[in-house]
């Protein structure tokens, strides 16, 4: 009976509190000491926001990222390092069967925003979730390798074991996903399924109901004005300071809808935001004069890294109610002809003020690594570009100055962008300034957001949108090639999403398998050279055109402090982690 009741106590001990995550010194400017507790981190957002399900937004910056950013992973990597390190995980995994296998043992005693223990059950339903293709789930790609998948297996309740395909250099950002509650997830899809999880965390849930794993919780949401987020008083018990303090400092953490980047930068200007997202020179000039006058007390630090973002152009070769459209965004000549008619340098001088650099392939610039001087350009060239759309056909101007061919089909086009986006609205009409030059008219329209992602993510033969505008960000810097963007048939393939998921072109195929083959290889020099092949692949096909890349500026108002070193600070990790931010 005493064993008995020995044991209990033992095991009530064991899970009651965490063996805490220290967040390491090195990863702030500020001594721990000088940390205050409190307050309130003020951002914006220029799009309403579209979802409070995690299962169903596919937009960066979603408030289920918000509320789990930097705070919920088996693993997460030291921006000191590039290297992983253990987080929600207690330890690093074993690992066998030639790099496939992977056994994790979870930090025990971690608890969700309500309270309920985080578990093993909450990967295993969070992975069955995410692989349900009726769900719809942006992370469904990341879950799969060649069509593959990687199987998840509950060992005990602290206990996970990862079973991969074959050997993958990314194995450690795939096992970093976030767990969402069993208790909440779990209970729905298996009374309901796939529909039953889509119905779940819309806008008008009442935010007592959301359930985070994360630093932070939702804490109101008014649609087009504000997002309030709380800290998760249970995530501070086991995430601690160098000094042994809980963590967040922050009590809560606000976003502003603003209708676009120009209001966002007045906004700050004003002080009413902590920080902003300083993309053009114009944009520095603003806030430098604000700050040498003395009316805004900020820092500012321009030039930090190239972006780690992406801004394009993609055409839809999924139109079969308009065969001419389908045709002529097949054809590797006019996309060919369409990068020539991207005038990278002016949209760098006049959308950038000076500040950025043409890009022609998918690989952000600051992975500089991986981008090859070997693949190809088709660079500004606006006789170059008319001589392949003559090739076409299309040799003659009608009389408002359209090119048309043999059949009077005039080469016409919608291009679309997310409205309140001021560089990508800019970037659109340079665009079209220029193909009117040549004789092609593109009708160029931002519209709203949400309404623009749900054009690009649609699957089928007969997808509505012409050409958009837009911009990609996430992935990482072990295989910077998106997993869910390069293989065929995954969630962001945008240019050829067919109801199939099958591949179009050879090219397509090469580009699939050199992705699949560059992931297995854990060698990094290795990787880089297949690296080098897919991006000749993929420039050559140009199945979407790059245009620019930002430079990435930091500033943040003076009453912050917690920001990293600047020797940490790159477009990838970003200037501080806003766990460990605090008001001075």
């Amino acid at each position: 009976m005493k064993k008995t009741l020995f044991l209990l106590a033992a095991l009530t001990l064991g899970t009651s509190s965490a063996a805490p995550f220290v967040w390491p010194a090195k990863w702030s400017a500020d001594p721990a000491s000088s940390a205050k507790k409190g307050g309130e981190f003020r951002s914006y957002q220029i799009s309403d926001y579209k979802t409070l399900n995690p299962f169903t937004s596919a937009e960066a910056d979603s408030l289920p990222d918000l509320m789990t950013l930097n705070g919920a992973t088996l693993f997460k990597q030291d921006p000191a390092t590039d290297g992983f390190i253990p987080y929600m995980a207690e330890s690093m995994p074993v690992v066998s069967n030639s790099n496939k296998r992977f056994v994790v043992k979870i930090r025990q005693g971690m608890k969700f925003s309500d309270g309920q223990p985080i578990t093993a059950d909450d990967w295993i339903t969070t992975w069955k979730i995410h692989t349900d293709d009726k769900v719809g789930s942006n992370s469904y790609d990341s879950f799969f390798i060649s069509e593959k998948p990687i199987t998840i297996k509950k060992i005990n309740d602290y206990t996970l074991q990862f079973d991969f395909p074959q050997a993958d250099a990314t194995a450690y950002v795939k096992m970093s996903f976030v767990p969402w509650p069993d208790h909440v997830f779990g209970k729905a899809y298996r009374a309901g399924g796939a529909d039953a999880i889509k119905k779940l965390w819309g806008l008008n849930t009442d935010p007592k109901s959301i359930v985070s794993p994360g630093a932070w919780t939702l804490s109101s949401y008014s649609p087009g004005q504000r997002a309030v987020l709380k800290k998760n008083t249970y995530w501070g018990e086991w995430n601690k300071d160098s000094a042994g303090a809980s963590l967040p400092y922050l009590d809560t953490q606000s976003y502003r809808i603003v209708k676009d980047l120009n209001a966002g930068l007045a906004t700050y200007l004003a002080g009413d935001i902590d920080s902003f997202g300083a993309s053009k020179a114009d944009d520095l000039a603003q806030i430098k004069k604000a700050i040498d006058a003395g009316t805004l007390k900020a820092t500012l630090l321009p030039n930090v890294s190239p972006a780690a973002t992406s801004q394009w152009i993609v055409f839809n070769w999924n139109k079969t109610s308009d065969p001419f459209h389908q045709k002529l965004f097949r054809d590797v000549r006019f996309r060919h002809a369409m990068s020539m008619v991207a005038n990278r340098q002016a949209m760098v001088q006049l959308a950038l003020g000076g500040l950025g650099n043409p890009t022609y392939y998918s690989v952000y610039p600051v992975f500089k690594n991986f981008i090859s001087d070997d693949a190809p350009k088709y660079e500004y060239n606006l006789a170059g570009a008319t001589k392949l759309l003559a090739q076409m056909g299309f040799t003659k101007k009608g009389s408002d100055g359209i090119l048309v061919n043999a059949q009077g089909q005039k080469l016409e086009f919608n291009l679309s962008t997310n409205a309140g986006n001021n560089v990508r609205e800019q970037l659109g009409r340079i665009f079209a300034d220029e193909a009117k030059k040549i004789g092609v008219k593109v009708n160029f329209t931002p519209i709203d957001f949400n309404n623009l992602v749900g054009q690009l993510t649609d699957k089928g033969d007969d997808r509505k949108f012409d050409a958009i505008l837009l911009g990609l960000s996430g992935g990482d810097n072990i295989w910077p090639f998106g997993t869910n963007v390069v293989p065929c048939g995954t969630n962001l393939h945008s240019y050829n999403n067919p109801a199939n998921g099958k591949c179009l072109t050879s090219q397509e195929q090469l580009m699939t398998k050199l992705f699949y083959q560059g992931q297995s290889t854990l060698d990094q020099a290795a990787r880089q050279k297949i690296g080098d092949q897919l991006l000749k692949v993929e420039g050559e096909l140009q199945p979407v055109v790059y245009l620019v890349g930002t430079s990435y500026h930091v500033t943040y108002n003076n009453r912050l402090g917690g920001q990293f070193p600047k020797e940490l600070m790159n477009s990838y990790y970003g200037s501080r982690n806003i766990e460990t931010t605090f008001i001075k």
